[in-house]
């Protein structure tokens, strides 16, 4: 029986579920079936595979082909399935063993000359062959995807003819160099530039930027234009320690399935992302007709910085409420349901009022209070901290401040009080849950109520009680103190600007 069987891998978000390519030849007259719900890209193969075959030397079966991609429910797409169906046509006919495909997976796209082309989204299919400890064959062009994942049993192929004298024992693919230099955490480490000594002024701002990187904070900057508010977001990435490997990996797997190469030295590094006022919301939250991530999940385990955040569209922004709280995102469509991995942190700035400065008179109290109602209070809910970042003072900026501290010494305070959160909690501050906030926080019940009467007075909503909790417990954290006193409620009770401004236009 003209039967072969070929293990590959498909595509589901940062998923990489199994395909089997079954083809089978039998009489009658000439034809190529496709069916297992393929797209068209994947429909396109049938032409590239026959005319790769017949330009490798091989004998293109003149018989009835039937390709089925199963399981049959799965939606197909890509050219990552042109390699399998021509390896099954090829074992089908016998021009290369059948036996010699098993416990073998082929991922790979072909050209019309036979070369085997690279594939994108490549690094979920690696890290799954690796769970199973399959031989995963792969283009050439995705040497760096595994090299990144460091798994060993892995081949490259880079044209049909040596693909199928490998298969027929005639000769050995190359692999993973065994005496690779994998990288350190801290072999990439930028320290030197973007260094926060470099920010004039602004300690209060500072303060709120360090407070922020120790616990996971959501942080949003107010002032108007040229106070530095650029300057602090990019260089909180300094503050933040590397990834381990498995969030490393987790990063580089959504980068990879968004078609954006991971560069090795920027593996551990945590990602920072700007996307301009004028996105739209599938191009932040993910979507598409073929669903990818959007920003908010290539922002994943790092920072996004939305720069101008009242010039965002209402709606765009309230669809980060929920990926902000649940730090995944579920994106449905007709053909299938997909989960992207969002966990980041939220940096925003904004003027204080549409002309740019709120003591500026040429803008009303009533046209400030529009411009600002362009943030939601469900979206305005999620900000841990919200700071002023005033102009300078007269002559701050020919002054030489040597006392200014740099970003590797705070990094350090940062890493100690990260260290303290996971050791009592296993999470960040920013991560802890009520019943975690009433085991491991350490409040005192009179504290509290101080706390409870302040959100009161303020207007605050509970979940602003909570956050407003959290942020005391990180203050506490960076002083290196078990119990959280009055004083850190005070200071996080400090960091409400918008608060301040809404309750001082509202009193005009």
């Amino acid at each position: 029986m003209a039967l072969a069987c070929v293990a590959t891998r498909a595509s589901s978000g940062v998923d990489a579920p199994a395909v089997t390519v079954e083809v089978h030849l039998s009489n009658g007259l000439p034809a190529f079936s496709l069916v297992g719900l393929p797209e068209a890209s994947v429909k396109e193969a049938k032409e590239r595979v026959r005319s790769a075959l017949i330009n490798a030397g091989f004998e293109f079966p003149m018989r009835r082909i039937t390709v089925n991609l199963a399981p049959a429910d799965l939606p197909k797409q890509g050219g990552r399935y042109d390699l399998p169906i021509a390896i099954g046509i090829l074992a089908a006919s016998k021009q290369i063993p059948p036996q010699s495909i098993e416990q073998h997976e082929f991922v790979g796209e072909l050209a019309l000359s036979g070369h085997v082309r690279g594939c994108q989204g490549i690094l979920p299919v690696i890290v799954a062959a690796s769970h199973v400890n399959s031989l995963l064959v792969l283009p050439i062009d995705n040497r760096a995807d595994a090299e990144l994942v460091g798994y060993q049993r892995v081949l490259f192929a880079t044209h049909l003819q040596s693909l199928a004298a490998y298969l027929q024992g005639q000769s050995e693919l190359p692999g993973i160099d065994p005496g690779l230099e994998w990288i350190t955490p801290n072999s990439n480490n930028d320290a030197n530039t973007h260094c926060l000594s470099e920010v004039v002024g602004q300690q209060h701002a500072k303060m709120a930027l360090e407070i922020a990187a120790a616990g996971g904070h959501n942080l949003m900057m107010l002032g108007p234009p040229g106070t530095g508010k650029t300057m602090l977001a990019t260089r909180m990435m300094q503050l933040l320690p590397p990834l381990d490997y498995t969030e490393a990996l987790e990063v580089a797997s959504i980068h990879s399935v968004a078609g954006q190469n991971m560069l090795p030295q920027h593996f551990y590094q945590r990602p920072f992302r700007s996307p301009h006022h004028t996105s739209s919301a599938i191009s932040l939250v993910g979507g598409g007709a073929i669903p990818k991530p959007g920003e908010i999940s290539l922002a994943h385990r790092g920072v996004l910085f939305l720069d101008e955040v009242a010039e965002f569209p209402r709606k765009v922004l309230d669809c980060l409420r929920e990926p902000m709280e649940t730090g995944e995102v579920s994106i449905s469509r007709a053909a299938a349901k997909l989960n992207f991995l969002c966990r980041f942190q939220l940096v925003a700035a904004m003027n204080p009022s549409p002309c740019g400065d709120a003591d500026n008179a040429r803008a009303s109290n009533e046209q400030i209070l529009r411009y600002l109602s362009k943030l939601s209070g469900p979206f305005l809910d999620r900000f841990d901290l919200t700071i002023d970042v005033p102009k300078l003072p007269l002559g701050a900026l020919n002054s030489s401040d040597m006392q200014a501290e740099t970003s590797a010494v705070i990094a350090q305070r940062v890493h100690v009080a990260r260290e303290v959160q996971l050791a009592r909690s296993g999470v960040l501050n920013a991560e802890l849950s009520g019943k975690q906030l009433k085991q491991d926080a350490r409040f005192s019940s009179d504290d509290l109520l101080f706390l409870e009467e302040s959100v009161n007075k303020l207007g605050l909503s509970v979940r602003s009680y909570h956050r407003l909790q959290r942020v005391a417990r990180t203050i506490a954290d960076l002083q290196q103190q078990q119990d959280v006193s009055r004083a850190h409620i005070a200071q996080a009770l400090g960091y409400r600007a918008v608060d301040r401004l809404l309750a001082s236009l509202k009193q005009y």
